[in-house]
């Protein structure tokens, strides 16, 4: 192990060492009280019928916990907890588990605080998720793990960023603000991944055109149909044109999969090359287009789990309530399938588009030999 190696091994568990010691004493950052439960006691128990008709039961927790932060630190609070027994929509809380809570005017006769819980802080759980993600891309991928977690990082605060820009100034068009977005996120994500190379320059190329194209067939089919079919009730309360809201939903979605589909056909192609440097353009067409046939269907597939899966939840309640089946997917699922449908169109343009980039420069890297 080099000196390097060793360096990097302990910044990175200094750093998860100083993350979970902070996520666990950061409640002076907050500015709501939060409280951790110190005892919890079951009350009551009453039956009921939910919405669904089935049989569901509401319990009751008396609960004792200290506040953590503001004036009022160091005291304990009682709340009282009512959670039913599928909770689908509330919590069963125990000796631990850290709330926001509101605090009441009031004060008890021993002098313990009252008051109200609102919610759930839950920074260590997405903690302990983000480490476990770290981690697994650090031990899988090593460097270029490292690589694609800084890339991820820089990538989310341009995209909050991209969303403020947006938000200050409703006269620029988002769709706009998406494709300058898609052009950078394109350029970070592959250049730090696999470097300043060839290959990295015909995935660059490869993805935005299959993604530019993508979005154009969309809108072009959206514009011809006067987009009927497609409910938007789920973007109802956006109070910016939802058109062009979905459309830069559907524009970002199909990034990933076009990206990926773009690195795996400039990989094979320059893989094979690399092994063989007289391998004919022949043989080199034939193979690639070997390989976008194997992935286009696993690829699209993934892009309708992805976006399916989502809405597992509101189809089961639609069903439930014995609401008729192509009312359901059509009320539920018309978004979905049209952002797979836009996805996959851009995944299967963009199998000849990298084959054919690839080339272009695998020809570019001969004529220099």
């Amino acid at each position: 192990m080099t000196y390097k190696q060793i360096l990097f091994y302990i910044i990175v568990v200094l750093c998860f060492t100083a993350s979970v010691v902070f996520v666990n004493n950061n409640y002076s950052f907050y500015e709501r009280p939060i409280a951790e439960v110190i005892k919890t006691n079951l009350i009551d128990k009453t039956e009921m019928i939910d919405l669904l008709n089935n049989e569901d039961y509401l319990f009751t927790q008396n609960i004792i916990a200290e506040v953590k932060n503001g004036e009022e630190k160091g005291k304990l609070i009682h709340l009282v907890n009512d959670y039913s027994s599928s909770k689908a929509y509330d919590h069963e809380f125990h000796v631990g588990n850290q709330l926001f809570v509101t605090i009441d005017a009031n004060i008890e006769n021993n002098g313990d605080l009252t008051g109200t819980i609102q919610d759930v802080k839950r920074d260590k759980y997405l903690l302990i998720v983000a480490w476990i993600f770290i981690f697994t891309l650090l031990f899988v991928g090593k460097k270029q793990g490292l690589y694609s977690i800084i890339s991820l990082v820089i990538n989310a605060l341009l995209l909050s960023y991209a969303l403020d820009v947006y938000l200050n100034n409703s006269n620029i068009s988002l769709l706009l603000i998406c494709s300058i977005s898609v052009i950078l996120f394109t350029v970070i994500s592959l250049l730090l991944v696999n470097g300043l190379n060839e290959k990295t320059y015909a995935a660059i190329i490869a993805t935005l055109i299959g993604t530019f194209i993508s979005l154009f067939i969309t809108y072009l089919v959206l514009w011809l149909t006067s987009e009927k079919g497609l409910r938007y009730e789920e973007l109802q309360f956006i109070t910016r044109p939802y058109q062009m809201v979905f459309l830069a939903g559907l524009f970002l979605g199909s990034l990933g999969a076009v990206m990926d589909v773009a690195i795996t056909m400039s990989s094979s192609i320059f893989g094979l090359y690399e092994k063989n440097n007289n391998i004919p353009i022949k043989a080199l067409i034939k193979s690639g287009m070997e390989i976008g046939k194997d992935i286009m269907g696993t690829m699209t597939n993934i892009l309708f789990f992805v976006y399916i899966s989502g809405s597992i939840p509101i189809l089961i309640l639609y069903f439930k309530n014995a609401s008729p089946f192509g009312f359901t997917l059509s009320m539920n699922l018309s978004l979905e399938l049209a952002r797979a449908l836009a996805g996959g169109i851009g995944i299967v343009l963009t199998i000849p588009i990298g084959l054919y980039t690839a080339i272009f420069f695998v020809n570019r890297k001969r004529a220099r030999l």
